[in-house]
């Protein structure tokens, strides 16, 4: 079944206190139209997933709750699992794919969680063997409806805030966050429109055939964007995205290092690659999207230093829009 608005709109009541609620930064001075950068970065932890994790906890029954909860993720996810075990006083396993950036792995394990580390084919498989030694609640990082309603609640916000928004860019990788966004806007008439690496676009690809869409650990392994390298979108999020979704988009590398140079240094804002997609569609792809009002979701800013770095002292690359 579907999330429905409002479900959303009872996640938002869970996450009041418990979650930023993000401002919308207007780029249009930099940007050449109306653009507006919503500032997940801004979260406690670096990024929107703690609003799904928060949401997903507080849900469950007391009993379930008290044997702890486990989830697999690359490292935005894990530390949001983290934070919203803590906060919740109960015991958080969290199985983290060998390669993932070390800087959230240690974040994760300073607020508190067990790490497990897996090869990335197998985190799913572990994290389900921790729940049935340990009773634990599985919190999967995308593919469930609470997870999915906290999400919907950065649509929710951009509404609020934006009123007369009209589009809305939207990072993809199991597609919790669009799906949820899409649960929260699509029925106001506006257009959410994925954005993926053309390294990792097996969403794009899924949207075109109409069928789901699965691809290699080897393949999304490929893009600097380490938060969407998810092989392809959860059942759940899939329904949402075939359904809700207006269009997919993809990115190359440069673009999304252009994207991340320009947020630093024009509006002064800090975003890991997973978090810049939604603004290099806008910089480079702007020919291929709707017309209107815009607004780009900063999913999170957890970067690596040395890539940021990096970045910062490139070329700038050409734009095509």
């Amino acid at each position: 079944m579907l999330v429905d608005p409002d479900s959303i709109t009872a996640a938002a009541v869970l996450l009041d206190g418990n979650a930023v609620r993000t401002p919308v930064l207007d780029a249009s001075h930099w940007a050449g139209g109306p653009l507006g950068l919503k500032l997940e970065n801004l979260q406690p932890t670096g990024a929107f997933k703690l609003r799904g994790a928060t949401v997903a906890v507080a849900r469950l029954d007391a009993a379930t709750r008290s044997r702890g909860v486990v989830t697999h993720s690359s490292g935005n996810h894990a530390q949001a699992l983290a934070w919203a075990a803590r906060a919740a006083g109960v015991a958080a396993t969290i199985v983290i794919p060998h390669g993932a950036a070390a800087g959230k792995v240690a974040a994760t394990e300073a607020l508190g969680a067990r790490v497990l580390r897996a090869d990335a084919a197998d985190r799913g498989a572990t994290a389900d063997r921790v729940v049935a030694e340990t009773g634990g609640a599985l919190v999967p990082p995308y593919d469930h409806p609470d997870v999915i309603a906290g999400q919907g609640t950065v649509g929710l916000e951009i509404a609020e805030t934006v009123p007369d928004v009209e589009v809305v860019l939207v990072p993809i990788s199991g597609g919790g966050l669009i799906s949820g966004i899409a649960a929260a806007l699509t029925h106001r008439g506006v257009r959410v429109v994925g954005v993926e690496p053309e390294l990792a676009a097996d969403a794009a690809e899924g949207l075109r055939n109409g069928v789901l869409t699965a691809w290699s650990p080897e393949q999304v392994a490929r893009t600097a964007a380490d938060g969407l390298r998810v092989t392809q979108l959860g059942a759940l999020p899939w329904e949402h995205v075939r359904t809700m979704v207006h269009d997919i988009v993809t990115v190359a590398e440069d673009e999304i290092a252009d994207a991340a140079r320009c947020l630093a240094l024009r509006a002064r804002v800090v975003a890991e690659p997973s978090g810049a997609v939604s603004t290099a569609a806008w910089l480079h792809h702007r020919a291929e999207l709707p017309a209107g009002r815009t607004v780009a979701v900063v999913s999170g800013g957890n970067v690596d230093p040395g890539w940021l770095a990096a970045v910062l002292t490139h070329p700038p690359t050409p734009r095509r829009a």
